[in-house]
């Protein structure tokens, strides 16, 4: 893998902890009065920054919106945000360690 793939990596997991908190925040608010929930956006961001390089994908941040109305938390909605979050951080997980054995048999040259 190349160095934006790598940084790219690191940014979506920085964002997935976000997203994490935040639906924990959530979810932990769920019967609070005029509570509204709030979002974390990055995937755009970062879809944005990429054609820049490493250095513009090192700079995204995660950003926080609340969302507007008065529906409030609906916990269906966040369990289903928590579950994919911590899939796609598991997956990230993986594809990351897979690198750095590659990167560690490359320099032992298989030894």
């Amino acid at each position: 893998m190349d160095a934006i793939s790598t940084t790219m990596i690191l940014k979506a997991l920085d964002g997935l902890s976000a997203r994490s908190a935040a639906t924990a925040e959530n979810i932990a608010n769920a019967g609070s009065p005029n509570y509204r929930p709030v979002r974390v956006a990055f995937e755009e961001l970062m879809a944005a920054a990429a054609p820049g390089g490493a250095d513009a994908v090192r700079s995204v941040r995660p950003r926080l919106e609340q969302l507007a109305g008065t529906e409030g938390v609906r916990l269906d909605l966040e369990l289903a945000t928590a579950s994919s979050t911590a899939m796609r951080y598991s997956a990230l997980i993986e594809l990351l360690g897979r690198q750095i054995q590659l990167h560690a048999l490359s320099i032992t040259g298989n030894r």
